[in-house]
């Protein structure tokens, strides 16, 4: 099951009732969900009793995939999500546990549904120079070497993006080649055969169109019958909730996280859960990516006297609603979805998701 959206459109409400009636456990689809310790902001289940955001209120004892993979510093993939989204399918299939994608980066689902390109694996020992070299020399250094390896990426790449900029460079180190070749290579001929569809200007039959997309990849997910559910609210209540959401994020302490992460007093409870040992502060850089996400770098300007909270609040909301109409654009462009007009937590969203998953096929 996938169930996907724009942000605050009531997903995770959604995809906790399927659980619970389905016998499922939820894999989340969220690129800045990966990352430990910004929680409130990029909108994170609690767990129960913990309540951060309105919808859903926590995860009512459904377990919850995919969530503070990697420290903040760490370079995380669409790639890197589909391997550790198919251990988790794999481990979900032996317990007989039916998978819920809660999905709002179209990107990895794309990733998880269809594959990647052959992209070359990764070297988690020139990572650590590259880094190294970052933080003695600064981001602009190593764009100037990417520069030098590969010019058209580094012409798409910020050059304060530090994580992407290592990747590109990786990439080109390991493949011997630039990355646009990388990805140009993988699928020639299968792109041949959709730009013969196009060329024709044929109207393509059913299941063409989504054959040739499928085609595009080598390593698609096999061996599961998909169901989709999309959630589209009317765009003014959205819109709304958005609003109101970020307001409850306030409420709910997220100026004070960002506080804590400024000044790294972020305790690791991911080592507090395993080892049982006292509470460890966690070291943030900076200029990690996670503090790119909205509104954190919107709470840091102001915790920084650059910008009032209420010109932060602001700009938060303005930039959550462009986000979620940026999400719509993509997923309506992903094939066999069945759209629903409602936000996730309403009932007859709930109840018209269970007659599609109950619909032949």
């Amino acid at each position: 099951m996938v169930v996907l959206g724009p942000t605050a459109s009531g997903k995770s409400a959604l995809a906790i009732e399927l659980a619970k009636r389905l016998n499922g456990e939820i894999l989340v689809c969220d690129s800045t969900q990966v990352y430990r310790h910004f929680d409130i902001g990029t909108a994170k289940v609690a767990p129960a009793g913990a309540r951060v955001t309105d919808v859903p209120r926590d995860q009512e004892n459904i377990p919850h995939h995919l969530v503070d993979l990697v420290e903040p510093d760490e370079i995380f993939t669409a790639g890197d999500y589909r391997r550790h989204a198919l251990l988790a399918l794999d481990d979900l299939r032996r317990r007989s546990k039916l998978p819920i994608l809660a999905a709002g980066t179209g990107l990895y689902l794309r990733a998880l549904l269809e594959g990647l390109a052959d992209a070359p694996t990764r070297s988690e020992e020139l990572r650590d120079r590259l880094r190294r070299s970052a933080k003695q020399h600064g981001p602009v250094h190593l764009h100037k070497i990417l520069a030098r390896l590969d010019l058209a990426s580094a012409a798409r790449i910020a050059p304060r993006d530090i994580q992407k900029i290592i990747r590109a460079i990786e990439m080109r180190i390991l493949a011997g080649k630039p990355v646009a070749e990388i990805f140009s290579a993988s699928h020639a001929d299968s792109r041949e055969e959709l730009r013969e569809h196009v060329a024709a200007r044929e109207t393509p039959r059913d299941g063409v169109q989504d054959e040739a997309r499928r085609a595009l990849r080598a390593n698609a997910l096999e061996g599961y019958t998909i169901t989709k559910i999309g959630l589209a609210p009317p765009r003014p209540a959205l819109y709304a909730r958005i609003d109101a959401r970020v307001n409850e994020m306030l409420a709910a302490g997220w100026l004070d996280e960002v506080r804590a992460l400024v000044s790294s007093e972020v305790r690791d409870k991911t080592r507090d859960k395993l080892r049982d040992k006292a509470h460890e502060n966690v070291r943030i850089a900076p200029d990690c990516k996670p503090f790119q996400f909205i509104g954190y770098s919107d709470l840091r300007a102001h915790l920084e006297g650059r910008i009032t909270l209420a010109e932060a609040v602001a700009n938060i909301q303005q930039s959550t609603r462009r986000f979620a109409k940026r999400q719509l654009t993509w997923f309506r462009r992903e094939p066999d979805v069945h759209w629903l007009d409602s936000f996730g937590d309403a009932d007859e969203t709930i109840a018209a998701a269970l007659d599609l998953i109950a619909a032949p096929l």
